[in-house]
């Protein structure tokens, strides 16, 4: 059966970020069992594939954000709404998420904004096989699920940050952003924990925080 797909447009200010997206969270297709044998599971396969409240809160976060000079690192984009704005602001943005339709996704969604290419590449926080590079900023918003994430992605942000970086992760309120800052410390970045001042732009109040991580070696 065919995806089931949604146009939508979500406008920050006087700029529009157009949005080819998943119907809803039933869509799945993985005839060829791709996404299967990477470790993701039919219930998991569609979460890629629509836009997440904390995924706005981070994208309106960086719309004002300071990113001139910066190489800037998307993880965990998803539908990637961060990386569409950052692009059409021109900022040296670059993607990576471990689903195999992700760049597909974000290819067609360049395209519908008219946008210059993002690098994207498929990465495994797991794994240190990638070939991304390292980041002046990390930015990424509703990546911690499962306790076993913290620690990967602690391992990958301290990876691909350079010396002197900034991290900025938005989450839900998943119970893991203690355990996340601790093991952040210990790569040698400080951090805060705040909420959003202003999140009129969601249906509901968003009870999650903004992380906030920096080094200055």
């Amino acid at each position: 059966m065919a995806l089931r797909l949604r146009y939508q447009t979500v406008e920050f200010d006087k700029v529009d970020i157009h949005l080819c997206t998943l119907r809803d969270k039933q869509q799945f297709s993985d005839a060829e069992d791709v996404a299967l044998d990477l470790g993701i599971s039919s219930s998991l396969w569609s979460l890629f594939g629509v836009i997440w409240p904390s995924s706005m809160v981070l994208a309106h976060h960086m719309k004002d954000y300071d990113t001139a000079g910066k190489r800037i690192l998307e993880t965990g984009c998803g539908m990637a709404l961060s990386s569409l704005l950052l692009n059409e602001q021109d900022a040296d943005i670059t993607a990576s998420d471990y689903h195999p339709e992700v760049q597909t996704f974000l290819d067609r969604n360049t395209d519908l904004n008219n946008g210059k290419a993002i690098p994207f590449e498929r990465a495994d926080w797991a794994e240190e096989s990638d070939t991304l590079g390292q980041f002046d900023l990390i930015i990424g918003s509703d990546i911690l699920y499962e306790d076993g994430h913290i620690q990967q992605l602690a391992s990958f942000i301290a990876l691909h940050a350079k010396p002197k970086c900034e991290v900025i992760l938005v989450d839900p309120g998943r119970g893991r952003k203690t355990k996340l800052s601790k093991a952040l410390v210990e790569a040698g970045f400080e951090y805060t924990h705040t909420q959003p001042a202003h999140t009129d732009y969601l249906d509901e109040p968003f009870k999650g925080y903004i992380l906030k991580f920096w080094r200055d070696v």
